[in-house]
């Protein structure tokens, strides 16, 4: 096994990473999804999130090596950029969806000096967009964010555009394609639902209104 097939059975394990094709989960945006992704519980793991952050540090030093500072975006990517910051001996910042409504409005808390170099770590990438926000945000507070590593990727090709669009790159520990094979090889899901789970990838649009039909 590699390294992020690793890390993918062991999210499957800890039930991180739902997986159910025949019968879909709901977002917040209304669409039908055959994946739940809840990385918050890596956190009771101690196996689990020292696996995660060392395959963090790995890709940071592969690919952002460097890194002034580790950002991490609130709340679920907090407690892993902690760990990679104390691994690694860097200065950490974290960063609110939006400014505090009191006190100094902060939307950065710790101390981010101008020019540094930033690494950004949130828990998931689905489209990219609410880790692109909080990259914004450090830019904006005269950071330089030079990278975003994650936990997990869906894969989906509208973060491949966002992240793009904006010209920047991110890793993931593991991925939802490696995620997949993962559970077919331990039986976890059919055939079909792989089949199935491939085309939500590529489409989750159109997958999810096939469900609704």
């Amino acid at each position: 096994m590699t390294y992020s097939q690793r890390v993918a059975k062991a999210l499957l394990d800890i039930h991180a990473v739902t997986l159910s094709p025949d019968q879909p989960f709901t977002w917040a945006s209304g669409l039908k999804s055959p994946i739940y992704t809840d990385n918050r519980l890596t956190i009771s793991y101690p196996e689990v999130r020292q696996a995660i952050f060392n395959g963090m540090v790995e890709q940071i030093k592969l690919h952002f090596s460097a890194a002034d500072v580790i950002a991490g975006t609130a709340t679920a990517g907090i407690p892993h950029a902690a760990w990679v910051a104390q691994n690694m001996e860097l200065p950490m910042i974290y960063v609110r969806t939006k400014p505090k409504d009191h006190g100094q409005g902060k939307q950065i808390e710790g101390v981010l000096k101008e020019g540094q170099k930033v690494v950004v770590i949130d828990d998931l990438i689905s489209t990219g967009g609410s880790v692109l926000n909080a990259v914004r945000a450090v830019n904006n507070a005269g950071g330089k964010v030079i990278g975003v590593v994650s936990v997990f990727t869906y894969d989906l090709p509208a973060a491949e555009q966002n992240f793009m669009a904006n010209g920047l790159k991110y890793y993931s520990v593991t991925d939802y394609m490696t995620l997949i094979k993962v559970a077919k090889e331990n039986n976890q899901i059919s055939a079909d639902h792989l089949k199935s789970l491939q085309e939500w990838r590529k489409d989750p649009l159109s997958w999810s209104k096939e469900q609704a039909s």
